[in-house]
């Protein structure tokens, strides 16, 4: 009989043992995503989704906040990025081009929230303006010129007036949800780490490559040090993704230049100096490395 019965429990204990790791649950159970158009990969799939926001936010469905949530199983996710959101759009409605507009992302947040990423600041410090107005249709650099007044660099000036926004921003968080693990997203790589550009494929000249890359880099030093001062996580995207900056090959690259030619999904879908598919996935690969391993 010992015999038999061991015979018959053997089978069990080892379906047992292999649907053990299927069975296991997230440590998380309500995430929230809060945003500008790096968080929401704008673009990256079209039509833009409305589950969470107005179609002009332009949220891709394929956004690493999506892609993150579905991986861990979250019981419930809310998605409040948007495109061209600043830290003012966490408390104050957003106006939308299309005049669409997405309520307070803050409005989100719940007290029983128990994961947040956070990825801003490029807008407030007006990055993405800046990258449009070094366009030139000659390889000739005037850009700098062009954001200093009396001798002072008013790109860095507003690096530095953005860091308190957003260091009020993550404490604001954790005021609306005090059981969430809060972590701060910084920028991937979206020009080459030698400040040498790709004239005339990106028509920014050389000079001007390496000043918006010299300002790219204090934005995310200021957000690692922000992440620091105010107890918070960052989630480092920009260094994994060196080498897949917009002037890399259409296959290789991770954020796109002037005119999106991005063969990372089967529409071709991207938006100009903005992360196109493979981006996204590098994102959310990175972003979910970084919340496991927590």
């Amino acid at each position: 009989m010992r015999k038999r019965l061991t015979v018959l429990l053997v089978p069990v204990l080892a379906a047992l043992a292999f649907a053990a790791p299927a069975a296991a649950s997230t440590p998380y159970r309500e995430y929230v995503a809060l945003g500008d158009s790096w968080t929401a990969d704008v673009f990256v799939t079209f039509p833009p989704t409305t589950r969470f926001t107005p179609l002009d936010c332009a949220q891709s469905t394929s956004d690493y906040p999506h892609e993150v949530a579905g991986a861990l199983g979250v019981e419930t996710f809310r998605d409040a990025s948007c495109g061209g959101a600043t830290t003012t759009d966490f408390t104050q409605p957003q106006k939308l081009p299309l005049g669409g507009t997405n309520p307070p992302q803050f409005d989100r947040l719940t007290a029983t929230t128990d994961l947040v990423t956070v990825g801003i600041g490029g807008n407030d410090i007006g990055l993405a303006s800046a990258v449009t107005k070094c366009l030139t249709l000659l390889p000739v650099s005037t850009c700098k010129a062009k954001f200093t007044a009396g001798g002072v660099d008013q790109l860095e000036n507003a690096v530095k007036a953005t860091e308190p926004k957003i260091a009020a921003s993550l404490q604001a968080i954790k005021e609306r949800s005090p059981q969430a693990r809060i972590l701060l997203v910084n920028y991937l790589a979206g020009l080459p780490a030698s400040g040498k550009g790709c004239w005339p494929v990106i028509p920014i000249a050389d000079g001007d490559v390496a000043y918006l890359q010299a300002k790219f880099l204090s934005m995310n030093a200021m957000l690692a040090r922000v992440a620091a001062d105010n107890g918070v996580e960052l989630v480092d995207t920009y260094s994994p993704t060196l080498g897949h900056d917009a002037c890399e090959a259409p296959t290789v690259r991770y954020v796109e230049g002037l005119i999106p030619i991005s063969t990372s999904n089967p529409l071709l879908l991207a938006f100009p100096f903005h992360p196109n598919g493979a981006g996204a996935a590098a994102q959310s690969e990175i972003v979910l490395d970084a919340v496991q391993r927590g």
